[in-house]
């Protein structure tokens, strides 16, 4: 076998593994607690009610007094234990972010970039580590799974969706984030603008798409902030653009 062909395998540090499982908790806690809502609110469709929008934090307490009376009994046990799941996830948020403001400061470089927060700054620094792991930052977006895939036979080279290689905790906290810098909450910037220029373009999963693409551009825009240290700047190359233009 040639060894040349093979890479190194990096164990994350037996400290990082600690702490990133408080963000694994979190999202087991945060799955537990959707599976509850969503049951509430189906037993309460069936009966021909509906429950209004409520955020997930305020479910149980907003929820409480609308629920039929008929339904109050068998669903005050799961009320109560999303309660008590939403005290939980609140405690770990704090876990978070004490983790990321007295343990990894690293994580600031990260947070300069909107809807980006202590959560995914802190599950993006403990999930890569080690910076020197990657020659170039473009190259965390494969890692991470959140490259298309490619198939190609002739002059046939369909488009394929990603790889879902690699973490896919971070994956998704990274989607989530791209949501955001394309949702209407979000500030103006270079990422945005371009983002939103790709699910103009129109066809099949265009939106969907530029979600994915906003995400893998952002992977590897942590990347650059935490080597370079570089104060971030939503507009970098916009003028150089325009002066081209």
């Amino acid at each position: 076998m040639d060894i040349s062909l093979l890479a190194p395998v990096q164990h994350r540090s037996a400290q990082a593994q600690t702490d990133l499982l408080v963000i694994r908790g979190r999202d087991a806690l945060v799955a537990a607690r959707t599976q509850l809502i969503n049951t509430v609110r189906g037993v309460v469709k069936s009966t021909g009610a509906r429950l209004p929008a409520s955020t997930t934090a305020a479910f149980a307490t907003k929820i409480a007094p609308l629920i039929p009376a008929t339904l109050k009994s068998a669903l005050a046990p799961l009320l109560k234990s999303i309660q008590h799941l939403s005290e939980q996830i609140h405690r770990c948020d704090q876990q978070v972010e004490e983790l990321a403001e007295k343990k990894y400061p690293e994580t600031k470089l990260l947070r300069q970039v909107k809807g980006v927060g202590p959560l995914i700054s802190l599950a993006y620094v403990l999930t890569l580590e080690n910076l020197a792991r990657f020659q170039k930052s473009r190259m965390v977006g494969s890692y991470l799974g959140l490259q298309p895939k490619q198939s190609q036979s002739g002059d046939s080279a369909p488009q394929l969706g990603i790889s879902k290689a690699g973490n896919s905790l971070l994956r998704r906290l990274l989607v989530q984030a791209a949501q955001y810098i394309l949702g209407p909450l979000a500030s103006d910037s270079r990422l945005r603008r371009w983002g939103l220029e790709l699910a103009r373009r129109g066809g099949k999963n265009s939106k969907k798409r530029a979600v994915i693409a906003v995400a893998r551009k952002l992977a590897v825009l942590l990347h650059k902030l935490w080597v370079t240290g570089e104060v971030y700047d939503p507009f970098y190359g916009m003028e150089q653009l325009q002066i081209v233009a």
